[in-house]
């Protein structure tokens, strides 16, 4: 949105973009447009450093109509906090009125412009109305939940010119901001902020289970302070009815308090209101592993979070070590082995460092039923296997000493692709697994994986089930879907409820994580809100990317091209390399920063656990 445009209007500068590394401070270039008939679209200011800052420049005196929307349109891409430059474009009463912080819409390009043809747009008259067009890409609402979006956008801008000074001014407008998308990637960045799994521990250790909740905030106005607020008022629509937050209700910032930042040691104080003033030191420490999980997920530096009262009291203060003591967290838990079939279809395993691959120990390592796929639980003590035949689901212990018993679930589907999908465990133990079978199409949960296989209710599902991986945290579950050939991934919310002393499970408000895509043919989770995708675009080749479960893009680079991935295993923890079964190379990996490397040629369905 700063280029040099057609037109009769002069130029001018249309925001100054300061260099914090340096101070210095340029113009952007000219923005100019016709006063009236059809102008071309805004274009989005291409992304920055990432030490760049924008800043809006005021409305000139005597500017016209045109140039006032232009400004007014480029003030809403700046750094201003409070986008007070933006309302300096707006009359005194549509500037008290308008919310910008309701919504972000953002669109393939910046806004076209449009003038309305009617008479009242011809020189010497009192207002003008402009309509912004484009296409939508996605939206950011009020609690900062990004959503994919599409269709045309089409709002109009009305401008009056004032009586007394003779300059024009916006007197109504639509609720929110609107940019494109680059300019979006470059003014916003997702940030997980976290809460605990409502009635839900880890296995053994009984801790509470951190649920990662995306929110995008605006990158260098202030992020730390935005996601803190953005924490204590609480989790987003779509995970609130899974999760709890230890903060009680009605905790926000000390009045008054903005700027948070880590002090020398990289502690970082959080000043709380007077809702926090009379809590015990084990909620105070759920309190502070929170913010501490949600602040190192923006600045990584963060050592501790120390919450201080009202009065200034210091309330408690928690280290690294002291949060992932209180709560239990996928992305820390590294796993010991990678898991995979080999030729004879017997589970091996390796050290996730590369050493060489072993049957482990038990049924399924010594081949007594040859397997399809595999789910090894959370804590790497027991796996789930479906037999090579994909009709049969085995359960049993990776101990030398282990039986394997009878099947605890049995598709009656007529083929193979028709039957049982690969099994999948979060980390309550509970283990999960699709029915394919055209008759009877079913998603089934199994407690501790040894309970009676109870039938998930999904309201909303269009589509047979192809694929099931559920969440380390038990509340969210990703869904491969095969509706009219053509596949989807489909992010669920999971809620448990009792009735009668029976428990029903429910998979609530499906969405989708990879708009535009024509078919996923492998995923598997890799992070705490963050999935591996393999699948392709209308028209478009087979790609491996990174999804968020919101459908946003995450930043950084996607894995290193591979052809022919037959199948896909990450760990949440990142440190650990992906696996992937290529149709010509095998069972092959990617470490951090390299190129795929081969494992070993004959192998089949890797997995970490999960």
């Amino acid at each position: 949105m700063g280029a040099d445009r057609e037109g009769s209007a002069r130029c001018r500068p249309a925001r100054a973009v300061a260099y914090a590394a340096c101070g210095a401070v340029l113009l952007a270039g000219c923005a100019s447009m016709p006063d009236s008939g059809d102008l071309r679209d805004v274009e989005s200011t291409p992304r920055q450093d990432t030490q760049v800052r924008v800043f809006a420049m005021p409305p000139q005196q005597d500017a016209s109509s045109t140039e006032i929307v232009q400004g007014f349109l480029e003030a809403l891409t700046s750094d201003d906090p409070n986008y007070d430059t933006a309302r300096k474009y707006l009359t005194k009463a549509a500037a008290k009125t308008w919310q910008p912080e309701s919504q972000a819409m953002v669109l393939a390009n910046g806004p076209s412009i449009q003038t309305d043809p009617r008479p009242a747009g011809r020189e010497g008259a009192s207002s003008i109305t402009y309509t912004l067009q484009g296409s939508r890409v996605a939206t950011v609402d009020a609690q900062q939940a990004f959503a994919p979006a599409d269709g045309s956008y089409r709002r109009t801008v009305h401008l009056t010119r004032d009586a007394k000074s003779g300059q024009w001014r916006i007197d109504s407008l639509p609720q929110g901001v609107v940019m494109g998308k680059s300019d979006f990637q470059r003014n916003y960045t997702s940030v997980d902020k976290y809460y605990f799994a409502s009635d839900t521990s880890a296995g053994e250790t009984g801790q509470p289970v951190a649920v990662a909740d995306p929110v995008f905030v605006r990158s260098r106005v202030d992020p730390t302070t935005q996601l803190v607020r953005s924490l204590l008022s609480g989790p987003t629509t779509w995970l609130g009815p899974v999760v709890r937050s230890s903060f009680p209700t009605g905790t926000a910032l000390k009045k008054g308090v903005s700027g948070l930042v880590p002090d020398d040691q990289n502690r970082l104080t959080v000043p709380l209101n007077v809702k926090a003033s009379r809590i015990g030191s084990v909620k105070c420490g759920e309190m502070a592993t929170q913010l501490l999980f949600t602040l190192r997920n923006l600045t990584p530096t963060v050592d501790s979070v120390a919450l201080q009262s009202v009065s200034g009291a210091r309330m408690c203060d928690v280290s690294e070590e002291q949060a992932e003591a209180t709560a239990w967290r996928a992305s820390t838990k590294r796993p010991d082995y990678l898991y995979f079939l080999d030729g004879k279809h017997r589970l091996v395993r390796m050290a996730t460092s590369g050493a060489e691959a072993v049957a482990v120990p038990g049924p399924f390592g010594a081949g007594t039923k040859p397997l399809r796929s595999v789910a090894v639980a959370r804590d790497e003590r027991t796996a789930a296997g479906v037999t090579s035949d994909g009709k049969s689901l085995y359960v049993t212990s990776l101990a030398s000493d282990g039986s394997l018993g009878d099947a605890v679930l049995t598709s009656h589907g007529a083929t193979e692709d028709d039957r049982l999908t690969a099994p999948s465990w979060d980390a309550r133990g509970d283990l999960w697994v699709a029915d394919r079978d055209p008759a009877k199409p079913q998603l089934y949960m199994l407690a501790q994986g040894v309970g009676q296989p109870l039938a998930v209710q999904i309201p909303e599902l269009n589509g047979r089930i192809e694929d099931v991986r559920v969440a380390a945290d038990g509340v969210r579950i990703a869904l491969v879907v095969d509706k009219d050939g053509k596949q989807s991934l489909l992010v669920g919310r999971i809620e448990r409820t009792k009735s009668d002393d029976q428990q029903e499970v429910s998979v609530l408000e499906l969405r989708s994580a990879t708009p535009g895509s024509e078919e996923v043919t492998a995923m598997s989770w890799a992070g705490d809100s963050r999935l591996v995708v393999v699948g392709r675009e209308q028209g478009g080749v087979q790609q491996t990317r990174y999804v968020q479960v919101d459908g946003s893009t995450p930043d950084g680079p996607a894995p290193a091209a591979l052809t022919g991935v037959l199948a896909i295993a990450a760990s949440e923890d990142d440190r650990v390399p992906l696996v992937a079964k290529s149709q010509d190379d095998g069972i092959v990996r990617l470490p951090s920063g390299d190129q795929w490397q081969k494992v070993v040629k004959d192998g089949s369905a890797p997995v970490y656990p999960g």
